[in-house]
């Protein structure tokens, strides 16, 4: 299935920045409101529905020209215009 990217926002911040930019993210899902993602003119508004699939993945990625990078990616997933449970596969998740 063909993937179209809607926003893409890259840079190096630090650990407070970042978890401000989490918070924000935190308090929108929990009180059930959209979520907009702006970055200069770029702008996008999206509206989780009550139960998203939350996808958590550490990944290393190997280089033979460099260091390895490492990365924790956290990802919400749904279908477009569908409401409902979302599935899920494996334990319950636990970060620490």
């Amino acid at each position: 299935m063909p993937e179209e990217v809607l926003f893409e926002s890259e840079h190096d911040m630090s650990g407070a920045e970042i978890a401000a930019y989490l918070r924000t993210v935190a308090d929108k899902l929990d009180g059930g409101e959209a979520i907009t993602l702006t970055a200069g003119s770029e702008s996008v508004t999206l509206t989780p529905p009550e139960r998203p699939t939350f996808e958590v993945k550490a990944e290393r990625e190997t280089s033979a020209s460099g260091p390895d990078e490492l990365s924790i990616e956290f990802e919400l997933e749904w279908d477009e215009g569908v409401e409902g449970e979302a599935g899920g596969a494996g334990g319950s998740l636990e970060i620490e």
